[in-house]
């Protein structure tokens, strides 16, 4: 494996830390922490450079807050300067290598992938499997054990100063384990911690049809048995390698239905999750009734879009325009037309 060992000036320099910059502020402008950032930004840049030059840069506080959709969940939050702006000019760096190191088949948080390209993939092999052992991690973000974090990044970085600053990310969080989910290097990283499950399922288990979005993962087959034995290696290999645990799993026929990354796939059709129904359905409702009509709306309702057009809606289309009819006239319009 070919492993980097001359990364640090391509990330110290001023170019990176422009570009850095640059991402890191982008829809951020109106906030008052990018204003202040923005008002003296190239001595702020030269400060935070020579931090890392001389070795005293460390992570921030983290401001952390507790959300509970889908399911709770602490989100940690760093500010803009200096810490977003040191995580953007990392992944300018490391970010393309660590990209060529993925599987196809690994969707979560990779540019040129996403949810969609995850969900025509799980429609082909469910299409040619009778069965899928679907499962996902126990806490997968707070059990990620900084030593293993540590000793995976070696295997590809080579380089002492630019493997020190990751460290001190990975370990700004004490206790030996989790990394912050509101970190853009944490998404990443999330992604190469379990690429080492990917690879031991393609290359050591050779199960070819294998699908990961984030911790959640699922393996295709035709026998069940050989499916259950995977699934014992999978256990094993997490427990005494990543240090992980399964949360919950389960094998069934594909004709059943593969309900994954907020759909569920059948061999011929679609269909969205009642769950993420009654979420859309309780959003549109609130900018309706309220007659919502600034960016942040119009961002829900082209969401809600996104995912409407890649299922079998057509009932749920009609559904929603019956129960928006109870609400003014003019944010029904607002609505349903960006849902068209």
């Amino acid at each position: 494996m070919k492993r980097y060992k001359n990364l640090w000036q391509q990330f110290i320099s001023i170019e990176n830390f422009e570009l850095a910059a640059k991402k890191a502020v982008k829809s951020k402008k109106n906030k008052k922490s990018t204003r202040k950032f923005l008002a003296n930004r190239d001595e702020l840049l030269r400060k935070l450079r020579q931090s890392l030059i001389d070795g005293t840069f460390k992570t921030s506080p983290y401001r952390i807050f507790t959300i509970f959709e889908p399911k709770k969940r602490d989100i940690y939050e760093l500010p803009l300067y200096p810490d977003h702006i040191v995580h953007h000019a990392i992944i300018n760096i490391i970010g393309p290598i660590w990209q060529s190191m993925f599987i196809h088949d690994s969707y979560a948080c990779i540019p040129g992938r996403g949810l969609h390209a995850a969900s025509k993939r799980v429609m082909q092999f469910v299409r040619r499997n009778k069965y899928v052992l679907q499962c996902d991690i126990r806490k997968f973000f707070p059990s990620i054990d900084h030593d293993v974090m540590i000793d995976i990044l070696r295997q590809k970085i080579g380089d002492r100063k630019f493997l020190a600053v990751l460290s001190d990310i990975i370990r700004s969080i004490r206790g030996g384990k989790n990394l912050p989910i509101g970190n853009l290097t944490s998404q990443w990283m999330g992604n190469v911690y379990l690429n080492q499950l990917d690879m031991f399922v393609k290359h050591i288990l050779h199960c070819h049809d294998y699908i990961r979005y984030c911790d959640d993962f699922c393996l295709f087959g035709n026998d069940k048995g050989v499916l259950w034995g995977m699934l014992k290696k999978i256990g094993w290999f997490l427990t005494h390698k990543l240090r992980l645990q399964l949360s919950k799993y389960y094998l069934k026929p594909t004709a059943h239905g593969v309900n994954i990354i907020g759909y569920r796939h059948f061999r011929r059709f679609v269909l969205l999750r009642a769950r993420g129904v009654r979420k859309i359905l309780r959003r549109l409702l609130n900018i309706a009734r309220y007659d919502d009509f600034s960016l942040h709306a119009v961002g829900q309702v082209a969401a809600a879009h996104g995912w409407l057009k890649w299922a079998c809606t057509h009932n749920l289309r009609t559904k929603l325009g019956d129960m928006l009819a109870r609400v003014s006239i003019q944010a029904k319009i607002f609505v349903i037309s960006g849902l068209d």
